[in-house]
């Protein structure tokens, strides 16, 4: 009897060992999975960065915004609508917005003779002018600036397109003789430094004075052409 008492506490004890056996095993099978799970974090954190990349995909073709409104291409558009300045008032008209030309406009029968120069806007947007042109002959005896005459214009609004006039008047040479001859118009606008270089339309020539001072008149804008 003892003997089987025995046998059966080590077979007891054989099925304990056993029995823990198989539990280390299964925890070392749980254990040896948590890689793959931390592995798998990983992929998550990698789409994560993924999408991160398309949001900012996203917000780059939001600051292209298609209908305007947004970054520079918005502001720009604004800038369309300029030509105003800082007072909200339009910006003067420069030399190279400014379509410049001249004609002959003496009225048979007057004692001087007149050409009438137009300057008109073709800069795309309103801008303004206001006071008088600068005005040169040039000559084969050098230049001749005009004499301002009149009272200055007040400052006008030229929207695209629309034209604004001033007169110069000179004596007309009828002494006879070749007097100083006349090769060229050269127009500056007002508030302006770049000049143009016209065709003079008017008589060929000026008559020969004393010196005392310049023949050649010029009137303000909006002038009818005879300088007032």
């Amino acid at each position: 009897m003892r003997v089987r008492k025995l046998t059966l506490a080590a077979m007891a004890l054989a099925a304990g060992l056993s029995l823990t056996a198989c539990q280390n095993d299964d925890g070392g099978t749980d254990q040896g999975a948590a890689p793959p799970a931390a592995s798998t974090a990983s992929t998550s954190n990698g789409g994560s960065e993924s999408a991160g990349s398309d949001q900012q995909d996203g917000s780059d073709s939001a600051g292209k915004s298609p209908n305007g409104t947004g970054g520079s291409d918005g502001t720009g558009g604004s800038g369309g609508t300029g030509g105003a300045g800082e007072d909200g008032k339009a910006a003067k008209c420069s030399t190279d917005e400014l379509e410049i030309t001249a004609i002959d406009a003496t009225i048979s029968g007057d004692p001087d003779g007149t050409v009438a120069v137009d300057l008109k806007n073709g800069g795309g947007r309103d801008c303004s002018l206001a006071g008088y042109a600068g005005v040169d002959l040039k000559t084969n005896s050098g230049t001749v600036s005009a004499e301002r005459i009149g009272d200055p214009a007040p400052r006008i609004v030229l929207g695209d397109g629309e034209t604004v006039t001033f007169g110069i008047s000179y004596p007309i040479n009828d002494s006879g003789g070749s007097g100083v001859r006349i090769t060229g118009l050269v127009v500056t606008p007002p508030d302006e430094t770049k000049s143009v270089t016209l065709d003079w339309p008017g008589g060929s020539s000026l008559p020969v004075t004393d010196g005392s001072g310049t023949p050649v008149q010029v009137g303000p804008l909006g002038s009818a052409g005879q300088g007032g």
